[in-house]
């Protein structure tokens, strides 16, 4: 029946929205920061400018 035709999209845009939404928020929450033990101090340049 081609009257039923926009529920169908309406339906796979929903379901197309909620699989990129829960796509998306899987990607940023599983990101897991490596911590190195090793963390060097920044070293201070002096330049002593002579004008």
């Amino acid at each position: 029946m081609p009257q039923m035709a926009p529920m169908n999209w309406l339906t796979l845009f929903f379901l197309f929205t909620m699989i990129f939404m829960i796509f998306n928020s899987l990607n940023y929450f599983s990101f897991f920061y490596s911590s190195e033990k090793n963390i060097k101090p920044l070293k201070l340049l002096k330049n002593n400018w002579k004008w």
